[in-house]
């Protein structure tokens, strides 16, 4: 298990669009991978379970990948967000 916590930077949050692109990327690793986020855990492969948790910009949440590609999904969620969710 791998774990780091990571700065939301995207202007409106973990709204529709950026939850769409963090779910589909964690889809491509067989890893389960959630994130902690005021004292709730939210799934990362369900988008509606990204939206329930509720993260606005600057917050920050604690990104959590567990299973045989944890080390390789870690990096790739983690480009992802820094990187703006396609923002």
């Amino acid at each position: 298990m791998v774990s780091q916590k990571i700065t939301i930077n995207n202007p409106s949050g973990l709204h529709l669009r950026p939850a769409g692109v963090l779910c589909n990327e964690a889809m491509k690793y067989d890893s389960v991978i959630t994130f902690s986020f005021e004292g709730g855990t939210a799934n990362a492969k369900s988008v509606l379970s990204v939206l329930g948790a509720c993260v606005k910009c600057g917050d920050e949440i604690e990104l959590v990948c567990e299973g045989a590609d944890e080390d390789v999904a870690m990096q790739a969620l983690t480009e992802a967000i820094r990187g703006g969710l396609g923002e």
